[in-house]
């Protein structure tokens, strides 16, 4: 059971930068922006509302970093993008139906050149696309995370058969672990003796 919101990365977006009104930007059209918040919500009902000064302040925050840094804020969260495309292309693994629709929807807006913010923008026109991710990102994060374990389990044990009887190596071999953790736990927290006072304790010498 998650204790907080999972999270694409350490240091989220700052959505309440510049929240000065003389803040500029690119322009933001309301109807592109009232879409890509219903496309949000509808990938993560419990996102964050996202209106026009948002989009512009962020695009200001990204804009007023070094080059190098504000490509590192972008790149850090597009390869995660590119897990997701490998997860739902990859023929061994089999998300919900639930899942893999709001997979498919949230990568073909990505695919959108002319989104809320035009893909031609330098800098700027991946934004609204690393945005997008980040807010839904908790609607994702758990299959993405067993997918990324299942990754790392079929790289170094390479099981063999299809990809449900991989999935279910995987998933017997998990489990095996998590009992063997907790056995060893309850071995740790237990005691196999009693070690209090004899009633009649030895005695040496007269």
């Amino acid at each position: 059971m998650r204790l907080t919101t999972p999270t694409l990365t350490d240091d989220p977006l700052p959505l309440s930068f510049g929240a000065d009104s003389g803040a500029t930007g690119p322009a933001i059209h309301p109807e592109a922006v009232a879409r890509f918040d219903a496309l949000l919500h509808e990938l993560y009902p419990d996102a964050v509302r996202v209106d026009a000064d948002r989009v512009r302040n962020l695009c200001v925050w990204l804009a007023s970093m070094p080059s190098q840094a504000a490509q590192d804020v972008l790149d850090r969260r597009l390869h995660r993008i590119e897990e997701l495309r490998h997860m739902l292309d990859d023929a061994s693994w089999d998300p919900p139906e639930a899942m893999r629709s709001r997979l498919a929807k949230l990568i073909g807006y990505l695919d959108e050149d002319e989104d809320m913010i035009p893909d031609r923008e330098p800098l700027l026109g991946k934004l609204d696309d690393v945005l997008l991710l980040e807010l839904a990102w908790p609607a994702f994060a758990a299959e993405a995370e067993d997918y990324r374990d299942f990754c790392a389990y079929r790289s170094e044990h390479t099981p063999a058969g299809s990809g449900d009887e991989q999935r279910a190596a995987w998933i017997r071999d998990r489990l095996a672990e998590i009992a063997l953790w907790q056995h060893n736990m309850r071995v740790n927290d237990s005691h196999y003796s009693y070690s209090g006072h004899a009633e009649a304790p030895f005695r040496i010498g007269s």
